[in-house]
């Protein structure tokens, strides 16, 4: 997975982008680095990185501007590396579509595999299309139809929602819906899951929650087949 996939790390100390291109380079990925979020944005449309790292707190354009531009194009994986620890800062950068957020001080390995699993999420060989019913997400456009009504979705409804339909009639505990669709060690309650499903379901119009069922005690599962209405 790593041969020759592009990476771009920004950060304003040298010494950390140094030490992460030397590490991805030996293994095996290209890695182009950058001091702040303008000089990263230049690098994006010449290097076109499969996925960028990027710190929060830098000069001329901040992370958060940086993450906030990127996000638009969900064929690119980011991953925010900053010492800023406090839980409002994390979830306001996954919110702003960041896939993963990793605190510093950081070991390489923990990174290295983070990197990883972003990567695997975002592999190219992910079905274009995926449908369950009358439901149809288009992976490449991130658009969503239920029949004949197009869904207006944020990221991360977006992605949990293609993460229950590419897992349609299976039963998907709580704890693993939040490592797949939220892609960081969970920190907090897994009420976050609950409030993200009741927000699809109104999206959905799944008002007797026949689409998402709750496994009481387990998770969720989305049926391929609804009943319809009346039925």
């Amino acid at each position: 997975m790593s041969e020759g996939t592009r990476v771009l790390v920004v950060d304003d100390e040298p010494h950390i982008t140094d030490f992460i291109a030397l590490g991805l380079r030996h293994e095996g990925f290209q890695v182009r680095t950058a001091p702040d979020g303008r000089a990263a944005l230049r690098v994006v449309d010449e290097f076109k990185p499969q996925l960028v790292v990027l710190d929060l707190m830098m000069p001329r354009m901040d992370g958060w501007e940086l993450c906030r531009t990127l996000a638009g194009d969900r064929t690119r994986g980011l991953i925010i590396l900053s010492a800023r620890d406090e839980t409002g800062d994390r979830i306001q950068g996954l919110e702003l579509g960041a896939d993963d957020y990793l605190v510093k001080p950081f070991e390489f390995g923990e990174l290295l595999a983070r990197i990883r699993a972003v990567l695997r999420r975002r592999s190219p060989d992910t079905q274009r299309v995926v449908s369950a019913g009358d439901l149809r997400i288009d992976t490449a456009t991130r658009e969503v139809t239920v029949g004949e009504r197009s869904l207006e979705l944020s990221v991360r409804e977006f992605d949990l929602l293609l993460f229950l339909a590419a897992n349609a009639d299976q039963v998907l505990p709580r704890q693993r819906i939040l490592d797949e669709v939220w892609g960081y060690n969970f920190f907090g309650d897994e009420n976050n899951v609950e409030v993200y499903v009741r927000y699809l379901r109104q999206k959905l119009g799944d008002i007797a929650h026949e689409r998402i069922q709750t496994v009481r005690g387990v998770g969720y599962r989305l049926r391929s087949a609804v009943p319809a209405a009346g039925s």
